[in-house]
Order: C-alpha cells, then sequence, then structure tokens
C-alpha cells in the first residue's frame, strides 16, 4: 500500500531556523508515527545546539532521544526540557533580536530594563504584590535574571529542594500567568533565579523546576566597570547586547552577577567582550 505524508516547512521572522514536519490529515498510523523520525527528530535554532523536539506528549516519560508521533495543531515539545514553551522561546528571541537591531540597549537602566521586560513577554508591574505578577525586582538584582518560557502546564511546578538556595515549594504560577503577555504564544514567562546555572548540566529554577531552557539570560560584563551587558541564549550565545546609563544596579550586584556564571557557557560572551574591550 502507498503511503502518502507532506512536508510542511515553515520559515517566518520568528523562526527563521525551525523545520517543521506535520503529517497529513488522515494519512496513515504508520505515516503519522514516523514522520517526526524521518523530518523533525532533531530542529536547529539559530546557533544553539539542536534540540529534540516533537508534537510528543509532554508527560511522558520516554528519554530525550526517542521520537513521538506529531499531530498537526499540537505544540511541538523540546524533549530534553519538556517544560519549555518553544514558540514562545523564539518569539521572545525575535523581540530581543528586533531590540539589537535597533540599538535599544543603550538608554537609562529603567528604559532598557523595560525594553527586556517586553522583548521577554513580561509586563512592567513595579507595583504589583510579590508573588502575584510583581516584576520590579527582574534584571535589577545579581539573581532574577533568566528569561524563562515555560509551558503552561509546568508554571505551577515547585522546588522540591533540588535548586540549591531556593525556597521550597516557590511557587510561581499565580505571577508568571498574571505578568505574561498572551500575544507572544502559549505559555509564560518569568524571571526566575540563576542560582545553579554554573553546574553542567545547569541546575537552576528553569532547567530543574520548570524543566525549561532559558529564551536569555542577562550577564553584567567584567570589564572596569562592569557597566555592559549581554543577553545570551540557552547555549551561552550572544544574542545582543547593551550599555545603559543611570540607575543601573548596584556594583555589587553587577559583579555578583558575572560570578554567578563564571566558568561555565554562560561566562564566555561577557569575557569576550571584556577581552575586546581590553585589546580595542
Amino acid at each position: 500500500m502507498r503511503l502518502f505524508y507532506s512536508l510542511v516547512v515553515t520559515a517566518t521572522s520568528l523562526f527563521p531556523n525551525k523545520a517543521f514536519a506535520r503529517p497529513v490529515p488522515g494519512a496513515s498510523s504508520a505515516v503519522a508515527f514516523l514522520t517526526p523520525f524521518v523530518l523533525a527528530s532533531r530542529v536547529h535554532t539559530g546557533r544553539s545546539s539542536p534540540i529534540n523536539m516533537t508534537g510528543a506528549d509532554p508527560n511522558s516519560t520516554a528519554s530525550s532521544g526517542e521520537g513521538r508521533s506529531c499531530n498537526a495543531g499540537e505544540p511541538f515539545i523540546d524533549l530534553e526540557y519538556p517544560g519549555t514553551a518553544v514558540e514562545r522561546m523564539h518569539a521572545v528571541r525575535a523581540r530581543v533580536a528586533e531590540l539589537a537591531a535597533n540599538n535599544s540597549l543603550y538608554g537609562t537602566w529603567e528604559e532598557v530594563r523595560r525594553q527586556i521586560l517586553w522583548a521577554g513577554g513580561l509586563k512592567d508591574l513595579p507595583n504589583a504584590i510579590p508573588g502575584q505578577g510583581y516584576t520590579g525586582h527582574s534584571f535589577n538584582d545579581f539573581n532574577h535574571v533568566d528569561l524563562t518560557t515555560m509551558r503552561d502546564g509546568s508554571s505551577n511546578n515547585t522546588n522540591d529542594g533540588q535548586v540549591k538556595g531556593i525556597a521550597i515549594g516557590n511557587q510561581l504560577g499565580p505571577g508568571i500567568r498574571f505578568a505574561s503577555m498572551p500575544e507572544l504564544g502559549p505559555g509564560g514567562s518569568w524571571s526566575t533565579c540563576a542560582m545553579g546555572c554554573n553546574s553542567d548540566p545547569p541546575r537552576d529554577v528553569a532547567h530543574i523546576q520548570f524543566r525549561s531552557r532559558i529564551a536569555f539570560k542577562l550577564v553584567w560584563v567584567p570589564n572596569d566597570g562592569y557597566d555592559t551587558f549581554v543577553l545570551i541564549d540557552d547555549d551561552g550565545n550572544e544574542l545582543a547586547k547593551g550599555k545603559p546609563v543611570d540607575g543601573l544596579p548596584t556594583i555589587r550586584e553587577r559583579k555578583l552577577n558575572y560570578k554567578l556564571v563564571q566558568g561555565s557557557k554562560y561566562a564566555r560572551a561577557a569575557e569576550a567582550i571584556a577581552s575586546n574591550e581590553v585589546t580595542e
């Protein structure tokens, strides 16, 4: 019996390097099963390392290397970090690219921070109640610098003690739902704690509590003034950089932020920028 299948390759401004494979509606179960193995088991996301993704059941217990059936209309799942809201993550990085192209990260810190929140799909809510959408702390200290995009089913995940230095429980779900901008796609956004990110693999809130990759991380560059920052992706690749003025987080917070990532893949871009400044 002849089997029919189709390839649908989507190349939009939000997903410039993603190939999406979908089985034809009504196609045989064999085709539906084999399509992700042949076409979509590895999806490359820009300069980041390939991510195992499929339209799998996020509650599946199978290992990240296994394929899954891919049904039209279902979101792609990152099999290594199934809590990732993949489409939202790419939408966030597209906004970061827009900020970089427009040199939007060189104004006052107050305005630059608002732009970073916007790129991450977070509302600027400095007067909200902590735990109920408050984002006044986001990117304003050494630790809350990971922009994490998590699936709706993961936003209520709690810390069972695996993330060291973070309170047991750490229920962030209500705040995530209140502060997340819906236009970036399914799931939510939050500025999660980066403590533990210098492990390999990372053992921070994003990767352990939410089982999610980060859309980006803010790292202050270890130059003389710690006055420049870089936004990097989950593999440590540079997405954008900025040099704001007026009202920056304290020098102590900026130094602690770099120390948090020192020795890990997340320090490479910041160190390269500092090194280039010395040689110029």
